[in-house]
């Protein structure tokens, strides 16, 4: 364990993002990378929707790890999300999403996409963790522990 830690900072853990559907969320997700790693923001969003487009990367249980390859980018990125309202993501279970892990890879990418997304998969499989995390006195400190540095809950 610990890949998330190596791939995601505090910098970019958004406590209560205020969006209303995942064509603005992916925008706002957008708009973070262009930011933060000089990546046009089309190429985030063109990345997470098309990828959005071949199933929901909904995971049910309120939680979602949207993902997409990036050719720019040198390295893997991860931005935590919890929104301030639920959004409909066509999750397995039909629930709306609130906590979302995004992943961003190189083109080239490979194991590494793969052992993070199962690593998240791990983590949100825990009840106790989710509530925690979806807890509004949670800011975004206490969230980035959480998701980072919490054992195995499997």
């Amino acid at each position: 364990m610990g890949l998330i830690s190596k791939i995601l900072s505090v910098d970019n853990v958004i406590a209560d993002m205020d969006v209303s559907s995942k064509k603005r969320l992916f925008e706002q997700v957008g708009l973070m990378v262009e930011n933060s790693h000089a990546i046009a923001r089309s190429d985030v969003f063109d990345s997470l929707f098309a990828r959005e487009k071949l199933g929901s990367t909904g995971l049910g249980q309120g939680v979602a790890i949207p993902h997409g390859r990036i050719k720019s980018l040198k390295e893997a990125t991860g931005i935590f999300i919890r929104l301030k309202a639920p959004i409909p993501f066509d999750a397995p279970d039909g629930k709306p999403v609130s906590l979302l892990f995004v992943l961003l890879v190189p083109e080239q990418a490979t194991d590494i996409h793969l052992q993070v997304l199962s690593e998240l998969a791990q983590r949100f499989s825990s009840k106790a963790l989710r509530e925690q995390m979806n807890d509004p006195a949670c800011d975004a400190q206490k969230l980035f522990d959480l998701i980072s540095d919490t054992p195995d809950h499997a």
